[in-house]
């Protein structure tokens, strides 16, 4: 989810968005197929495998994350369904081999909801947070080698100053890179409150409809954890491995990403390699905006797998992603 609408800590940390839709989508597996797995590559507290299981009773699933405390409390929401469900750690980068070592064949349906959670942003020693003081760490993977901490005290001032536009898409990041750069030689960032104060005050303080530091942090979320690498791998590991005739659906809550997402998939409905199915992305309507704010900012994109027998042809029902 965006940095924003995450930082509400609405305590709705449960409740899995565009429930209906991605229900919905997974309804259209063919009935041939219903044997194989579905992949819900970001399982996290399990709400959208939940979702699926309980709504389709046929239904197997391969739930994974790069989180081991998501998947503890996942494992315990899901324990009810039994041999249905089988959970794995790994990142998009690893999918691939956590199947093989599944051994779950093609899968018939890949799930992949995109950004951090709301778990991760409540507990302040995940460091996520503008909002509560923790380590300035922000890694969704705990193995991964390189904390926030690292980028902020090692980059140079024109590095950091284009991550901060690139990735968190802040008009003045340079102005930011520069007080961070001056105030890290007195000394280093280690916690998020301190790096979060100096960019209010290198802004000129709040009073906005976010806060000052939102952008900030979601770029270097975003670097930490290489998400944009990430999702790029997500994407092809699905266009290998999918079955023919399976369900492709990606939620994402940053426009960045969801450009991503689209682009791969006109790409791939010009190629004759998916279906999109529909052209335009699935939103959230007034009332589960009400009841779940988390829910205002996502998109969810559906592509069908198309059949190897019809890949290759000129003209592919659905057209392009709007």
């Amino acid at each position: 989810m965006d940095a924003e609408t995450a930082e509400r800590g609405d305590g709705s940390v449960h409740i899995p968005v565009l429930s209906a839709q991605v229900a919905a989508a997974f309804g259209c597996i063919p009935e041939r197929a219903r044997t194989s797995y579905v992949v819900d590559a970001t399982v996290g507290l399990g709400g959208h495998t939940e979702l699926l299981l309980a709504t389709y009773p046929w239904l197997n699933i391969l739930g994974v994350d790069q989180d081991p405390e998501a998947l503890e409390r996942a494992r315990t929401r899901l324990e009810r369904f039994g041999s249905r469900v089988r959970l794995c750690r790994g990142r998009f980068s690893e999918l691939a081999r956590v199947m093989r070592q599944q051994q779950i064949g093609m899968p018939i349906g890949m799930l992949f909801d995109i950004g951090v959670s709301s778990m991760q942003l409540d507990v302040a020693e995940r460091g996520f947070s503008f909002q509560h003081d923790g380590p300035l760490d922000m890694r969704m993977d705990p193995s991964r080698d390189r904390p926030a901490s690292d980028i902020v005290n090692q980059w140079d001032e024109s590095d950091l100053a284009d991550l901060f536009f690139h990735e968190g898409g802040e008009k003045q990041s340079r102005k930011i890179a520069r007080a961070l750069v001056e105030a890290r030689a007195r000394a280093p960032f280690m916690r998020t409150a301190p790096l979060a104060d100096l960019v209010a005050r290198a802004l000129g303080g709040g009073g906005g409809r976010i806060h000052p530091a939102t952008r900030v942090f979601q770029a270097l979320r975003r670097a930490v954890n290489e998400e944009g690498e990430e999702l790029l791998a997500a994407l092809h590991t699905a266009d290998h491995c999918l079955a023919d005739g399976g369900v492709l659906a990606v939620i994402s809550f940053h426009s960045g990403e969801d450009g991503e997402v689209k682009r791969f998939l006109n790409a791939a409905a010009r190629d004759g390699r998916f279906k999109l199915t529909p052209r335009k992305p699935l939103e959230a309507d007034q009332a589960e905006c009400r009841a779940n704010p988390r829910a205002r900012s996502a998109k969810l994109r559906v592509a069908e797998r198309v059949r190897s027998e019809v890949r290759g042809e000129t003209e592919i029902e659905g057209g392009e992603c709007e």
